[in-house]
């Protein structure tokens, strides 16, 4: 695939004359109304979920951008729906590129907010509502870049497909179903992954482009016992195994691994470092058995992660009473299983830490599916490199795994190269997604939907 030639060309777009030449403000002004009208729908699971509602909005925005009625498809399940909206390319042959995002919301209570999360606010250079950021902001800039192009007569060499998912905050059918029949694409971008990271000054310190992620599982640990009278106790107590079992997998440490995209984040993070932490880096990646730098790394909660699967308890629930010996004991082990690894694996591995043949362990339905780490694509890597330093010039663009499911292990298991490549800088101070007060500086529209077009371009010039 051909891409552009360098940052120059997109550094026009934020310099002297030629900035107020590359800049989009019918797209500005659209993305913003898009994302008001976004947050105003309900789109969360269950009672009164507004998503195939909010889907049939986005069809007809579209439709008035230029997008012919036959290239959009709105499917329903259950109660929600997912979108699918084609941009016809030249090469009908060519592999597609997907953009992977969705429309529903993690629910939020108005009694809980200091403004109705369903009513959008604009303040202080801020919006606020339910999915000011996650996602309705990354899904409402990129509707309103792909009008944009549609605006400026741009004819891609392959098929741009919209890929909206409707559930990608519960249960992921949606984005099952989607990736059934969307599986043969040359790569998907998942804008909502990725993304730069700004210190309290506005002073921008990374960019994580996302192109793996872990597999979540969970997984029941049961002891049961004939129980009895609390004034006989006997040796065999649920409590006390499950205890003992709890014991031993809180000591067990999963063996280090790695993969390219884990090994391409430590490489860029090994000259930042501490000078400690910097060779325990370097150790790691010449021998994930390294118990000492294993040590290390793991002393960082941010890291642990990276270097290998996770397990830690949850939930407990044990007896029946106060003066009876207890009957059942019963923990949930919620586990982040690195790439490669299999959910049965794991189930073997607890079931070996815990060595007790009284455990009954039953894997439970998760709603995820295994996915494995997507290859760095050179293109790929140096358009997002390109298109973020025209902004930040010299940020460094850090491949990361990702330990949360997203709607881009649906399509990496289907073969799909997937990754998360949001354009959002974001202070710590500002990120609410998921929780109250949710925000999203105005500032970040523009210089989106520039990134936007310049990397749909590189991809399908």
């Amino acid at each position: 695939m051909r891409v552009l030639a360098g940052a120059a060309l997109v550094a026009m777009a934020f310099t002297g004359t030629a900035a107020r030449a590359q800049q989009n403000p019918q797209a500005e002004a659209q993305a913003l109304e898009l994302l008001k009208r976004g947050i105003a729908f309900r789109t969360v699971a269950g009672p009164g979920n507004q998503t195939p509602d909010y889907a049939a909005y986005l069809k007809t925005q579209l439709v008035a951008g230029g997008f012919d009625p036959a290239d959009i498809r709105i499917e329903r399940i259950d109660d929600t729906a997912w979108l699918a909206a084609r941009y016809p390319g030249t090469d009908r042959a060519a592999k597609p590129i997907y953009i992977s995002g969705h429309m529903d919301v993690v629910e939020a209570k108005p009694e809980d907010w200091t403004r109705d999360p369903f009513t959008p606010i604009v303040e202080n250079g801020y919006i606020f509502g339910r999915g000011a950021t996650d996602m309705k902001y990354d899904l409402s800039t990129m509707v309103a870049t792909l009008i944009q192009l549609k605006r400026e007569g741009y004819r891609p060499s392959r098929d741009i497909v919209l890929l909206a998912s409707g559930d990608e905050e519960t249960s992921m059918k949606t984005t099952a179903a989607m990736a059934e029949q969307y599986h043969d694409g040359e790569l998907l971008l998942n804008i909502d992954g990725g993304g730069g990271a700004l210190d309290e000054h506005g002073k921008p310190e990374i960019f994580g482009l996302q192109g793996a992620e872990k597999t979540y599982a969970d997984y029941e640990l049961t002891f049961t016992n004939p129980g009895g009278h609390s004034s006989a106790p006997t040796k065999s107590n649920a409590i006390y195994s499950l205890a003992h079992a709890l014991e031993k997998i809180e000591a067990y440490q999963f063996p280090g691994e790695i993969n390219d995209i884990t090994r391409a984040g430590f490489v860029q993070g090994a000259r930042t470092a501490d000078p400690e932490m910097a060779a325990a880096m370097r150790a790691f990646m010449a021998n994930q058995r390294d118990a000492k730098a294993l040590a290390v790394l793991r002393s960082e909660p941010g890291l642990i992660g990276q270097t290998g699967t996770t397990c830690v308890a949850t939930m407990v629930n044990a007896g029946h009473a106060t003066n009876a010996l207890p009957q059942r004991a019963t923990a949930n082990i919620n586990c982040r299983i690195f790439p490669g690894t299999s959910v049965a694996a794991v189930a073997a591995t607890l079931t070996k830490v815990v060595g007790d043949p009284e455990l009954k362990l039953r894997t439970l339905d998760s709603g995820t599916v295994a996915s494995p780490a997507s290859p760095l694509r050179p293109d790929l890597m140096k358009l997002v490199s390109d298109g973020i330093h025209a902004r930040f010039p010299g940020v460094p663009i850090v491949p990361a795994m990702s330990a949360g499911a997203s709607d881009s292990m649906w399509f990496r298991a289907k073969g799909v190269p997937s990754y998360g490549v949001s354009p959002i800088f974001m202070k710590g101070s500002d990120s609410f997604a998921h929780g109250l007060n949710e925000r999203t500086p105005l500032s970040e529209i523009a210089p989106s939907i520039v990134y936007y077009k310049f990397l749909l371009r590189g991809l399908t010039k």
